[in-house]
This record gives structure tokens, C-alpha cells and sequence, in this order.
């Protein structure tokens, strides 16, 4: 095998690249590149690019998209053996490409989402120089022409890009978080392939049944040319040891029963281990190995339990089962962790992934508007037991029915079911991201009834790839999805844009009425209308950290008002004043938008969680938008492009808890809840007190915690505290759950006391410090915040009563100095 890693690039007007010998010898000025790599990324470093995140250079690398580009390496050519096969295999082209050997067209390829494999057994000279050169079209002028409906939410993206006419990844049109900066080039792996024409074709597991006691699993094995050979298979435990074993002809297609006593069920990182074992497969011939093939498998079980719920007449649950245990889903979704898809590595996707296991979460969803993530993310996803609801790359469009498109469309799912099927993490395909509530939302709107085109490949194509390929991993046809209506809330899954977005609550004959983008239209208390079944997508925005601004942004634009900021938020940046206005009131300076942002989202998830948590079963996931960014801007995320975690993921964090406490105002009375998502039941004492901000006790109650495993107990009800200088919280006696506070009202409400915390700081190792905080009277928001990205904190944005004391720990890549930390809290903005 001979790796193409190494390559040049040079751009064209279009159509003028092949007149000027690009595919040959043509052109001096070449700017090198790596393969994976990104053309945007290499014209940076070339020095003919600023960066386009840099400061308002978005808009000067418009240009790009628009060029005939070319890509050019060398290899010396192999002698293939008689009877070997020669084949340049891309594991990705980004998009409208055409190929080149020595100058004659090999091949075309028009899918940035499948393998492409090309024969060149007969064009190869063995010990010769040869040239292997790609031309990328510009994609908006090389996708076939389809008349499509176009959404009023997506006009001027679609109609610009005709980004649902190819398959390519549909937010580098611009999304309404990320930037307009469609990739172009050779975005993964490139190689020339010699070797025998018998091979293995396929390899797959499938658990079957689980259990602790024993477990049933399938191996499907396919061989090509593989006459007169014969197969090795080996199934080998976490310990080591050979579970099952087969050895035989080596036949087109094999399928082998396998039985497991006591197996070693893979768990998500909440509620068990994720034990592996390893599938191998050889193909030998005449005593040698001409094939072989490993992968690393888990034993489990996921399906989804769309019952009738006895409790809530006419509505269903929507709960994944894994291992037969009905699970509540906690986290987020993910989107492409650099706009520059062919620069993603795995150290970023690690940190994010530990980033999201340390937040309590079991699940990520990879959205249908981005990538099918690198083999890494999945491999990390199955050794840190992260379930992954994997979308289908189709988002908020039409797309065409035509049979090339189909065609395409059905290549691409086979090779990704081929590759990602295996994975213990995966727990469900989805067709597509609200596509068919869009369609719904518009046909309410109009009053029409037009068909979604689409729908062959949701209702058909997929159905029949998975039912072929993954017959035992569920099958959703879009997100949301669920009863009469796609987004409606007594069954299947919801996207809740009822806060931030406006949108009414949505029963099952109406899809939406008006937008509210109103104070008490976007406001986050109004998740408490939302009984769904599962909630696949809610949030609100918030600026990054100010620190992340200023390493990005011109000096000059960093103010709230400013166009170079405002460029940052994609979506309508109104939405986010009513939102602040009756919370903390409006921004003065970029310092006030980011903390007052920051506090909104955190307290608006954390009031949204606690309320999904408590209607546990009837509601069984909250998996929220986003948990990354693509690029350093103004959205969802709960971690920001620079990897630094907002005031909303520590309050994620601290609501997804497997045993959460949560105060619920009923009126005139305060509940107090337990939400218990562990496996055993929960018992203790805790503390209800209620106290001044200044740490005068009010009220005191000893309360006795019991709650069942996997539910939930109200141990508490009291009046509704009147004063207004005053906190009430639940306090474990032994450490059960993170400590509950209730304030009473809007923090731009309260006259919090002129304070700061009391630190101390304690050096725990060579990059690592300890800040001991003390309270002299309630602090909000107690911040610590530092220039340097790669610090992480235990705990941030917290609140602290008169006199408590906490510890944060500080660790960094490198040595950490505490005057590379500044803390700070909301206090200072009171009067």
C-alpha cells in the first residue's frame, strides 16, 4: 500500500485548470498541502489567505468556492503480482471531483459522504514516476440542476448553494451558527492499493439477546474471490480469552451463531464498565494470510420502547432500553468540530468527548446537517460509553428523488452502516434533521398540502440499506419525529424551540401558530408547557468566553453593537435581548453581553433539564443543542470553539447528576424533588434552609431522602418565601446530590451584598493549582476565567452561601500560575 499523504495545490478559473497541463506539469506557483487537508488551511499558511475566522475575514474567502481547484501528488509505481488487484482507493472527496493519471480521466466522483475506488491495474508503469491529479469543480455550478421548494427559513442558503442537491455537508453553506465556507479537496485518507483479488468483503457483529447471565450474538462474514481458501475467526474476551472460534472454507457468505455465558455487558460510563472484545477474521490460501480484518466489538443490547403510556392517556413513551434497563438519556448535539471538516483531530474530539462524560452525559446525537464523524470519535464514543444517535446527513430541506440521486444516496449509507454498524455505542439510525416537521411547519403556515420530496429516501432507501446491513439497530425516519405530527408531544421525539425561538407549544393536529420574539415568548420558565416524550433538541444561546472573543475579533469590534461581532451571531440577534431583558436586563459592554448570556443559558437549560428529569418516565431524554462549536461565534454551544467551557455546561453538569435535587414552584408552595437515574434506590438526610444573603438563618427543616431507583420523590413541600433578600437550599447530610438553591427572582432583581470571594491557592502537581473560595455573605455567579484555553476547572460559575467554603481544582496542559486566573462574581453588579 502506498500512502498519497503528500500533495500541491493550484487554483483555476473554471474550466481553464486542464488547457494549462494542470493535470500533468502545468503551473509553478503549487502551494503543498496535506491529504487529509483543507484548501481554506493551506492557502493560510501559504500566505494568500487571511484566516477567516480572523477578525471579519469570512467574507474575504468567499472567493474560494467559486475557483477550479487542483490537486496534484507523484508516486512511483508498484509491480503488481499476476493476478493482483491495483486500485487508488479516497476515503473522501470533497465534492465534484475528477481524476487524473498521467493525464488521462480514471474516474469521477460526485458524494463527499462515500468511498471511492478506482482501477488502475492497467494504468500503472511498475518503477515509474507517475502523475495522480484531481480536479474539484466549483460545487454550486457543478450539481445537476433540480427544481426543488425551497423554505422560507432557508432561502437564501438554498437558493445560493442548492446545498440539498449534493451530498455534501450541508452547514459549510452557512447555518444559523456557523459560517458560509464550503470545503473543498481530498478531506480523508488517500491511497494506492496492491493485493490479491480474494478478500474479505465484510465483516459484522450483532449482539442478539443479553443478559447478565448469557448472551446470543451473529458474525456475518463475506469473502470475494476467495477459491480454494479458507477462513479464521476468532472472538476473544476482554480478558484475553477465546470465547468462540471458527475455521472453514472460506464461502461467499457466512453466518455464525455464537453463544456467550456470563458476557461482559458494555454499559454507558453512568451505569457500568465497557468491557470489549475483539472480532478477527484471516483469509489464508496455501498456509499464508492474504486477509485479515479486527474490530473491536461490544455486547449489548438498544432498543426503543414505544409502548402506550398507562399514566398519560394517548401518549407513548420514547425510552431507550439498553441491556433491558430503561435508561434516561442526558446530552447533546454534536456538530463538525471545525468548519474545516478535513483538519478534525482526534486530541480536540477526545477532550470534547471527556468534556461531555464529565458533564454526566450518556448520549451524544450527531446532526444530520454535518459529517459522519472520523472512526476515532466512534471508537473514543465506545470506550467512554457514550451512546450516539447518528443522523443520516440530510437537514431542513427538500431533496430530490431522482434515481442518480437515490443511487448515490444509497452507496453512501451502505459504506457508512458498513463502517460505524460494529460500534457498542450505537444506538439508533435517524433519517434525517426536520426535514418533515419543516415541511409540516410550512404547510401549516400556507394552508397547503404538498408532499415532502425526500420521503423515498427516509421511508424506502434507508429502511432497506439498514434492514440488509443493521437489521437489529432502531430506525427513526427524521428528528423529531413521532404520532400525526412530526414535533408533536405525545410521542416519539420533540425539538423544543417553544424558548428561544418562540414557537407555541405544539400539540399533535397544529404544528405552529405565530413566533413570539417577546420577553415572555422566548423565555426560558415556558419549558414547564412542554410535556413531550423525549426532547432531541432545546437551548439558548450565549457568547463564548470574553477571552475567546479577543483572540479572534479585531480591538475594534469588540462591543456589542458592532458589525465584526454581530457577524458572529448567525442567528437573529434580537432574540437574545429579549431574552436577557426580564432576566438581567440589557448589555452595556461585550464583558456584560457574555456574563449576562451566559447566566441566562445556564440558568434556562438548568430550569429545562430539572423539569424533563422530573417527568421521568413519561419523558425518558434530554439531549439539548449544542454541545460544540464549529468556529469561535455567538450559539448554543456549552462549550466553546477554543474548547472553554461556559457558565452553561457547569450547570449541565450539575443537572444531569445521577441523583439530582430540584426545586419546583407549584404556586404558593415550593416542592423539593429527588430525581434518581442510578440503578439503586437512594436514602439519607438533607437540609432545607432558608437564609438571608448575608447568612442570617430564616428557616431551617431536617427532611428524610428516599427515592426508588431510576425515579423519583417529592421529600419536601413548603410556602413560597416573600423576601426578597433571601435563598432557600437543600443540603445533603452525605454528599448524595450537589446542593439546590431557589432565588427569589431575577438576578437583575436582587441586591445581592457588595462581596467577593476569599481565595487561597494550593499547587497539587506540575500543571496543576488548587483555588480554596470562601463566602463572606451569597455569591452568584463566582467565575474563574483565565486567557489560556487549555485550563479546565472542577467546578465554575457556582453560587455560595454566607460562610461556605469550596474547592476548585485548575489543571492546564503546561504549569499553571494564579495570576493567570481571574475570579470574579456577580455581587459587583448589585447595588
Amino acid at each position: 500500500m502506498i500512502t498519497l499523504d503528500r500533495w500541491t495545490l493550484l487554483d483555476f478559473a473554471p474550466g481553464e485548470g486542464l488547457g494549462q497541463d494542470a493535470a500533468t506539469t502545468g503551473g509553478e506557483t503549487w502551494i503543498p498541502v496535506a491529504a487529509p487537508g483543507d484548501t481554506y488551511l493551506a492557502l493560510v499558511k501559504a500566505g494568500r489567505l487571511d484566516h477567516p475566522w480572523q477578525g471579519r475575514n469570512e467574507t474575504a474567502a468567499a472567493w474560494v468556492r467559486d475557483r477550479e481547484w487542483w490537486w496534484r501528488t507523484t508516486f512511483v509505481a508498484p509491480q503488481p503480482a499476476p493476478g493482483d488487484r491495483a486500485e487508488l482507493v479516497f476515503e473522501g472527496l470533497d465534492t465534484f471531483a475528477v481524476i487524473y493519471l498521467d493525464g488521462q480521466e480514471i474516474g469521477r466522483a460526485d458524494n463527499m459522504f462515500r468511498r471511492w475506488t478506482f482501477d488502475v491495474a492497467d494504468h500503472l508503469k511498475p518503477g515509474s514516476t507517475q502523475t495522480l491529479a484531481i480536479r474539484f469543480d466549483p460545487p454550486a455550478l457543478a450539481a445537476p440542476h433540480r427544481d426543488l421548494p425551497v423554505w422560507s427559513a432557508f432561502t437564501d442558503r438554498v437558493s445560493r448553494s442548492r446545498r440539498n442537491v449534493m451530498r455534501k455537508a450541508q452547514f459549510g453553506w452557512g447555518w444559523d451558527w456557523g459560517p458560509d465556507l464550503p470545503t473543498v479537496g481530498i478531506w480523508r485518507p488517500a491511497r494506492l492499493e496492491v493485493r490479491p483479488a480474494a478478500r474479505l468483503a465484510d465483516l459484522a457483529f450483532t449482539t442478539l439477546t443479553a443478559s447478565a447471565d448469557h448472551a446470543t450474538a451473529r458474525i456475518e462474514l463475506a469473502c470475494l474471490a476467495a477459491d480454494s481458501a479458507t477462513v479464521e475467526i476468532t472472538l476473544t474476551d476482554p480478558d484475553g480469552r477465546i470465547a468462540f472460534r471458527h475455521a472453514g472454507p472460506a464461502d461467499a457468505g457466512l453466518n455464525l451463531a455464537v453463544d456467550l455465558p456470563s458476557p461482559r455487558l458494555w454499559w454507558t460510563a453512568d451505569l457500568g464498565a465497557q468491557p470489549f472484545y475483539v472480532l478477527s477474521a484471516r483469509l489464508i490460501r496455501n498456509g499464508e494470510t492474504i486477509d485479515e480484518a479486527t474490530k473491536t466489538v461490544g455486547v449489548r443490547t438498544i432498543a426503543i420502547d414505544e409502548s402506550p403510556d398507562p399514566d398519560e392517556p394517548g401518549a407513548t413513551f420514547f425510552r431507550f432500553i439498553l441491556n433491558g434497563v430503561p435508561i434516561f438519556a442526558k446530552g447533546a448535539c454534536w456538530v463538525p468540530s471545525t468548519s474545516f471538516v478535513a483538519e478534525t483531530y482526534p486530541q480536540a474530539c477526545e477532550q470534547l468527548l471527556d468534556q461531555s462524560v464529565r458533564a454526566n452525559m450518556n448520549m451524544l446525537r450527531i446532526w444530520g446537517g454535518g459529517i459522519y464523524e472520523p472512526d476515532f470519535l466512534y471508537d473514543l464514543c465506545d470506550r467512554k460509553g457514550l451512546l450516539v444517535w447518528q443522523d443520516f446527513m440530510f437537514a431542513c430541506a427538500h431533496y430530490p428523488e431522482a434515481p442518480d440521486f437515490l443511487e448515490s444516496v444509497r452507496l453512501e449509507a451502505e459504506d457508512q452502516v458498513r463502517r460505524l454498524r460494529h460500534h457498542a455505542c450505537l444506538a439508533v439510525w435517524c433519517g434525517n434533521n426536520e426535514s418533515q416537521a419543516m415541511h409540516r411547519i410550512n404547510n401549516d403556515k400556507s394552508g397547503e398540502d404538498g408532499a415532502l420530496s425526500g420521503l423515498a429516501i427516509y421511508d424506502d432507501l434507508l429502511p432497506e440499506v439498514l434492514a440488509r446491513l443493521d437489521p437489529t439497530t432502531p430506525y427513526r425516519p427524521g428528528s423529531p419525529w413521532g404520532g400525526s405530527n412530526p414535533n408533536g408531544m405525545k410521542s416519539g421525539d420533540v425539538h423544543d424551540w417553544t424558548v428561544w425561538h418562540g414557537v407555541p407549544p405544539i400539540p399533535d393536529d397544529v404544528m405552529i401558530g405565530d413566533f413570539q420574539s417577546s420577553p415572555e415568548g422566548v423565555g426560558y420558565p415556558r419549558y414547564a408547557e412542554d410535556f413531550s416524550r423525549f426532547v432531541s433538541e432545546f437551548g439558548l444561546q450565549a457568547a463564548p468566553a470574553l477571552e475567546t472573543l479577543e483572540r479572534w475579533m479585531d480591538p475594534a469590534d469588540l462591543s456589542p453593537e458592532s458589525e465584526g461581532f454581530l457577524a458572529r451571531i448567525k442567528d437573529e440577534a434580537r432574540k437574545a435581548d429579549a431574552m436577557m431583558t426580564p432576566v438581567t436586563g440589557l448589555p452595556a459592554t461585550l464583558r456584560d453581553y457574555v456574563d449576562y448570556t451566559q447566566w441566562c443559558q445556564a440558568e434556562g437549560l438548568k430550569f429545562g433539564i430539572e423539569h424533563f428529569r422530573r417527568r421521568r418516565p413519561h419523558c425518558s431524554g434530554a439531549v439539548l443543542w449544542q454541545l460544540n462549536d464549529c468556529w469561535p461565534c455567538v450559539s448554543w454551544s456549552l462549550i466553546d470553539h477554543d474548547g472553554v467551557e461556559k457558565a452553561s455546561y457547569h450547570a449541565v453538569r450539575r443537572a444531569f447528576a445521577p441523583v439530582l435535587a430540584s426545586f419546583r414552584d407549584t404556586g404558593d408552595q415550593i416542592e423539593l424533588w429527588i430525581t434518581n437515574d442510578t440503578d439503586k434506590p437512594v436514602n439519607g438526610e438533607a437540609i432545607v434552609r432558608l437564609d438571608t444573603f448575608e447568612g442570617a438563618e430564616l428557616e431551617w427543616h431536617a427532611v428524610r431522602i428516599e427515592a426508588p431507583a431510576h425515579g423519583h420523590a417529592v421529600i419536601w413541600r413548603g410556602p413560597k418565601p416573600t423576601r426578597s433578600d433571601s435563598v432557600l437550599r437543600a443540603i445533603p447530610m452525605n454528599g448524595l446530590f450537589e446542593t439546590a438553591r431557589r432565588l427569589p427572582g431575577p438576578i437583575r432583581d436582587l441586591s445581592l451584598p457588595l462581596a467577593r470571594p476569599e481565595v487561597e491557592w494550593r499547587r497539587t502537581g506540575p500543571t496543576g493549582l488548587e483555588a480554596r473560595l470562601k463566602a463572606p455573605a451569597y455569591l452568584a455567579f463566582v467565575g474563574l476565567a483565565s486567557k489560556r484555553p487549555d485550563l479546565r476547572f472542577s467546578d465554575n460559575f457556582l453560587d455560595m452561601a454566607a460562610g461556605e467554603e469550596r474547592t476548585v481544582a485548575v489543571t492546564g496542559s503546561y504549569p499553571v500560575d494564579p495570576v493567570e486566573i481571574v475570579i470574579d462574581c456577580w455581587n459587583k453588579r448589585s447595588s
